[in-house]
């Protein structure tokens, strides 16, 4: 089956694609991820994306980044923790733009790196992805079988940059907060 992958990030990728492959599939990476903040950030994380796709073998495009749509879709959900309602609306933002491409492509099905997270909850992700996506949505949960141990092995072995929140500003925020916190503990 040919599968468009919506991927978050290359170290997640790596895992995800390594297990899609050997299910059978063709990859198609799609690099679409207008949460993430900052810009340099965003530029980072693409560079490893990118990495992944060459070093794998598989093609991945590339859509705009338009920070300002996901602020304005996730106005009024700056306060929700992680994992709560802005990450559903995060989520089918960029589940709906991978969906478009597939349509546009003509590819079979497609699927989402974002279960791989053992901070994502693969079962919110995979009710957004098929209410996106119906039957051409691959419902998994990449995390199983070790599939973050094994992203995590392979971003190792790549020496890739690894980040250490979501993406978002709010998350990026909540990282930093907790960071500073556990600096003060240490004093």
């Amino acid at each position: 089956m040919k599968v468009v992958l919506h991927i978050c990030c290359g170290v997640c990728a790596a895992g995800v694609v390594e297990r899609l492959v050997s299910e059978g599939h063709e990859v198609c990476g799609f690099f679409y991820n207008p949460n993430i903040h900052p810009a340099d950030e965003y530029e980072r994380r693409l560079e490893v994306a990118r990495r992944v796709a060459a070093e794998m073998g598989f093609p991945m495009a590339v859509s705009q980044y338009d920070a300002e749509q996901w602020l304005q879709e996730t106005r009024g959900l700056e306060n929700e923790p992680e994992g709560g309602k802005r990450c559903s609306v995060c989520f089918r933002l960029r589940l709906e733009k991978t969906y478009l491409y597939l349509l546009e492509k003509g590819w079979d099905a497609v699927t989402t790196t974002l279960t791989v997270s053992p901070s994502k909850s693969a079962a919110v992700v995979n009710e957004v992805g098929y209410e996106v996506g119906g039957d051409r949505f691959l419902v998994r949960d990449f995390k199983k079988k070790d599939g973050f141990k094994r992203s995590m092995e392979l971003a190792k072995k790549w020496n890739l940059y690894r980040q250490h929140y979501c993406g978002c500003i709010y998350s990026r925020r909540e990282a930093l907060a907790k960071q500073a916190a556990n600096l003060n503990a240490q004093r």
